[in-house]
């Protein structure tokens, strides 16, 4: 393992998309997503990926020359084409166009078509909870979850973020994928050669296994029974019926070098707390529920954790393989 500062982490990343052929505007975006996931622990979905990301920017899977725009702008809902490309500068160009249009109007929501794995969801609505905004994001993804009671892999694994900010302190920020884990934890452990606990996926005909590589072959399983599998329907409905998109069972996979493109949608909402009850009251209503939550000792605001391990990682650098080092240097 090599120890890595997030701006030698970042310039590694960079220089690899680029090599790839990715625009730079696209590699500085994606870098920064992959980066801010490394530095919170969440390796599963940090510079792991790029060595998918760029066969696919060389294969054609992922256009490497996208640039996403506006297709559709009326009031406070916005329309953005992703092209094909990485998604992470067409989830940057949505989530800019919320603040402005959430100031003016009170609430905003921003879709996006034609993408590709949207990382951390905690990432894209960062910059909303900054701007004093409520942030909510869903996005859906290749198929992996059958839906409840079904036999066929059909829903994607279909992650929910959300930020609530705070008067003088962090927000809260809550980050899930509606599967019993994320399918990325499954690929590092089929990486890795490590067995899976059970519970977490089914082989492609339904049994239940502990082997990560018949796991990526199969299903991943629902937290929460027949709720998460209503849940990963309601997002399938939010982030590519609203916007277009594909539905998890008609995506490219993320984890394949060759196939159909993803094309999959994404979903923003951002609402400004002064449109509603009153920045004042909702901030004051925010603390007086935390104050409640920490009366019990073992509660642990979410998100914190995350964020005290990136102030450590900032000074003390990301543990990164080094055959992934190595593999990114030799792209």
């Amino acid at each position: 393992m090599a120890r890595l500062l997030p701006d030698a982490l970042t310039a590694l990343a960079v220089d690899s998309l680029l090599a790839a052929g990715a625009l730079p505007s696209t590699a500085q975006s994606t870098a920064r997503a992959l980066v801010y996931a490394d530095l919170r622990g969440l390796s599963s979905h940090g510079v792991s990926r790029l060595p998918m990301y760029c066969a696919q920017l060389r294969n054609g899977r992922v256009d490497p020359l996208a640039q996403p725009g506006i297709v559709s702008d009326r009031g406070a809902t916005v329309l953005v084409d992703g092209a094909d490309g990485l998604a992470y500068p067409a989830c940057d160009l949505a989530t800019s166009a919320l603040i402005e249009r959430a100031r003016q109007f009170g609430s905003a929501v921003a879709g996006v078509r034609r993408s590709h794995h949207f990382g951390v969801g905690a990432a894209h609505v960062q910059a909303l909870g900054a701007a004093g905004m409520v942030g909510l994001a869903f996005s859906n993804s290749p198929a992996a979850m059958p839906a409840w009671g079904g036999r066929r892999a059909l829903f994607g694994t279909n992650p929910i973020a959300a930020v609530f900010p705070r008067r003088h302190a962090e927000p809260l920020v809550i980050d899930l994928a509606l599967s019993q884990i994320a399918r990325g934890k499954v690929a590092i452990a089929a990486r890795d050669g490590k067995p899976i606990p059970e519970g977490w996926a089914t082989t492609r005909d339904g049994h239940p296994t502990t082997d990560a590589r018949a796991a990526l072959d199969g299903m991943m399983l629902p937290f929460g029974g027949a709720k998460g599998a209503m849940l990963a329907l309601v997002v399938e409905l939010l982030a590519a019926a609203l916007t277009g998109a594909n539905f998890g069972y008609e995506a490219g996979s993320f984890l394949t070098e060759e196939g159909e493109r993803s094309r999959i949608g994404h979903l923003f909402w951002a609402i400004d707390p002064g449109a509603l009850a009153g920045d004042d009251t909702y901030l004051s209503r925010v603390e007086t529920l935390i104050e409640m939550m920490l009366m019990d000792d073992d509660v642990r605001l979410p998100g914190y954790r995350r964020e005290r391990l990136a102030e450590a990682s900032e000074q003390e650098g990301v543990e990164i393989p080094d055959a992934l080092i190595a593999q990114l240097k030799a792209n």
